[in-house]
């Protein structure tokens, strides 16, 4: 992006597109040209102690970054896919620096009002859109523990709301709670008629 002569890029990813509850995350994050955050990578790849670190150090070192959400109502109501594209247009909105150009983790473009390119596999590619899936996924998992101690039942705080062994068990014990996905529970809605 720099080679084609644009000056502010931004990187854009999410978090939480594939868990049963809870809204879906994007982050937009915009670096000094030519800048990298020592030991950003791929959210995935990096422990949580180190993504807790790497959060504010990105954080003190961008020009500039926005979270979006898109709620799990949203979801339910639009699809997945479509609450991804919002959240990450909320995010590039809310920058306080316009972006030239924003570099979407993916194989698709959000429908942004600038310049947009998908990079699959961009977190790997592009230090801004790492930078933003870290942001993203912290920006997440913080969420969820608020949201565990508001639901102790679920035990959000282990699972994230992704849908592992205890999470579907929980689903089973307690029903489903207001935050989550409808949409995603359909086989345990028809299983409960």
């Amino acid at each position: 992006a720099y080679k084609d002569g644009f000056e502010i890029v931004c990187g854009v990813d999410e978090a939480g597109r594939g868990p049963l509850a809870g809204p879906v995350y994007a982050a937009a994050v915009i670096l000094p040209k030519g800048h990298i955050v020592e030991g950003v990578n791929d959210s995935k790849k990096i422990s949580e102690k180190k993504r807790d670190l790497l959060y504010d150090k990105i954080i003190d070192e961008c020009i500039a970054y926005s979270i979006g959400i898109a709620t799990e109502k949203e979801i339910d109501e639009i699809n997945i896919l479509q609450a991804t594209f919002l959240a990450m247009r909320r995010a590039v909105e809310g920058l306080s620096v316009k972006a030239d150009i924003a570099l979407i983790d993916g194989n698709k473009t959000p429908g942004l009002d600038i310049e947009q390119r998908a990079i699959v596999k961009g977190d790997a590619k592009s230090a801004n859109i790492a930078a933003a899936s870290i942001i993203a996924k912290v920006s997440r998992d913080r969420y969820m523990l608020e949201i565990a101690e508001k639901y102790p039942q679920y035990q959000f705080e282990k699972h994230k709301g992704y849908g592992t062994k205890l999470h579907y068990e929980m689903l089973e014990t307690y029903g489903i709670s207001p935050i989550h996905r409808i949409t995603f529970l359909k086989k345990i809605l028809n299983k409960q008629k």
